[in-house]
């Protein structure tokens, strides 16, 4: 597969008594001036220490390796066995309550730990979810801050500028699209995966209250009002009037 990001590649791994397959992700810094590509290979080693440290989660791929050739970035990472979410989560199709709340509940535990290490994942959407064929669990896949380091220009007085937000419309909150996400802005991704889930409607193709901002989505259904109020508080339209990390929200659940 490929993105404005770089390529992801099966692989197999040669050195490996079974050969074992794996993902290869590649991706190309949009500008090779050495200021641009120190700081792309700072940006990197950094990404690279974090994803080793959250693959210590059983639903988080591990980092298997990673390195640079030819001024351009690898990381070789576990393969995950199953279906993307958004088999499951896609427009036209509804999900029950209860099927919604056990979802929140499987991604906002992964989360959880995700924000303790005090990681924005940036980019949380049905198809960063895989659905793991072993045991049915959720996966978490493909962090948002990696892609930043194809983004980035470097000035020549070393100030680091960001070309594109990292993130999927519908899915990234205000704060997030100029640059400045926070741990609720993950939960916000995740609020609007449940409202897709139970109306059927794609994030982008949801109204907006001209007013203040919020998204208007509970007419479209009978819902419980505790578990609407729990998602209105996820999708707030300002970052503080949210549940501020995956904790908080998954108490809330």
């Amino acid at each position: 597969g490929g993105g404005m990001f770089g390529q992801t590649y099966l692989a197999e791994d040669l050195q490996r008594p079974n050969h074992d397959h794996c993902v290869v992700k590649h991706l190309h810094p949009q500008s090779t001036d050495p200021f641009t590509l120190q700081e792309a290979k700072r940006l990197f080693e950094a990404e690279a220490q974090v994803l080793n440290r959250l693959g210590n989660h059983d639903q988080i791929p591990r980092l298997l390796a990673h390195f640079e050739e030819n001024q351009e970035f690898y990381l070789v990472q576990d393969i995950i066995a199953g279906q993307p979410l958004s088999q499951e989560v896609k427009p036209g199709k509804r999900l029950s309550q209860e099927q919604v709340i056990k979802l929140l509940q499987g991604i906002l535990e992964i989360l959880e730990f995700v924000h303790e290490q005090n990681v924005i994942h940036r980019d949380i959407k049905p198809s960063n979810i895989i659905r793991r064929q072993s045991d049915k669990k959720l996966v978490l896949i493909d962090f948002g801050a990696v892609k930043q380091i194809t983004t980035q220009v470097v000035t020549p007085q070393g100030q680091s500028n960001f070309t594109i937000a990292v993130g999927t419309e519908g899915y990234m909150p205000s704060e997030q699209t100029q640059g400045k996400p926070r741990l609720a802005s993950d939960i916000y991704a995740v609020g609007m995966i449940a409202i897709q889930a139970l109306t059927g409607i794609a994030p982008q193709d949801l109204p907006e209250d001209g007013k203040t901002g919020e998204i208007i989505w509970r007419e479209r259904l009978k819902i419980n009002p505790k578990l609407a109020k729990v998602i209105d508080t996820m999708v707030r339209c300002h970052f503080s009037r949210r549940y501020q990390s995956a904790t908080e929200a998954l108490k809330a659940v």
